[in-house]
C-alpha cells in the first residue's frame, strides 16, 4: 500500500502498523545493532521506536501497535528502559496513559550516569587487586582495568563540555 507523505515522496507503509517501510527496516536494524551490543531485544526495538517518532515519546498502546508486539512485553521493556534511565514515564494532566518519552540529552545523560556505575566498578577492582596482591598477574591486570575506568572517567567531563560547545555552534 502506497500513501503520500510529505510533499515531495511516496513513501510504502506497511499495512498492519501503518509506519512507513523505511522506518520499520530502521527500528529493527537498530534494535539489531543495539540487541548485538547487550540491550535486550524487546527494550532496544522499544527504544528503537522512540528514538524515531516525530516527538519521542509514544504511549504502550503505540508502541505495542507499531512494534506489533503484545502490551506485556513492552512493558517489560519500557520498565527496562526506565531502569537504565534511558526513557522517562509521564503523564499529561487529566490524561488517564501514560506516555514514554527519551530522555532530554539522552546520551549525554547516558554517559554521565555511567560515572557512578565507574566509581563503583574502580572500587570494587581495588579490593580485587588488594585481594590478589598487587605484584600478581591477575592483580596488575585488575589495575590496569581500574585504571583504565578512572582514566576514562577523568576524560569524560571535557569530552562532554566539547559535546556542548559543538551543539550550540
Amino acid at each position: 500500500m502506497i500513501e503520500k507523505v510529505g510533499e515531495d515522496r511516496d513513501m510504502a507503509r506497511d499495512e498492519g502498523t501503518g509506519e512507513p517501510e523505511e522506518v520499520r527496516r530502521f527500528v529493527e536494524q537498530f534494535a539489531l545493532d543495539l540487541t548485538n551490543a547487550g540491550l535486550p531485544r524487546m527494550a532496544a526495538r522499544v527504544f528503537a521506536s522512540l528514538l524515531a517518532a516525530e516527538e519521542g515519546r509514544r504511549t504502550a498502546g503505540e508502541l505495542a501497535d507499531v512494534l506489533d508486539v503484545s502490551p506485556a512485553a513492552v512493558s517489560g521493556a519500557v520498565r527496562y528502559l526506565a531502569q537504565v534511565k534511558l526513557v522517562v514515564r509521564e503523564r499529561s494532566p487529566g490524561e488517564r496513559r501514560d506516555h514514554y518519552r527519551l530522555v532530554d540529552d539522552l546520551w549525554y545523560a547516558s554517559i554521565m550516569n555511567r560515572d557512578a556505575e565507574m566509581v563503583a566498578w574502580e572500587r570494587t577492582l581495588a579490593d580485587g587487586v588488594a585481594a590478589l596482591g598487587p605484584d600478581s598477574r591477575a592483580g596488575m591486570r585488575l589495575d590496569e582495568t581500574r585504571q583504565f575506568f578512572e582514566f576514562v572517567r577523568g576524560e569524560v567531563p571535557e569530552l562532554m563540555a566539547r559535546w556542548h560547545r559543538l551543539r550550540r555552534q
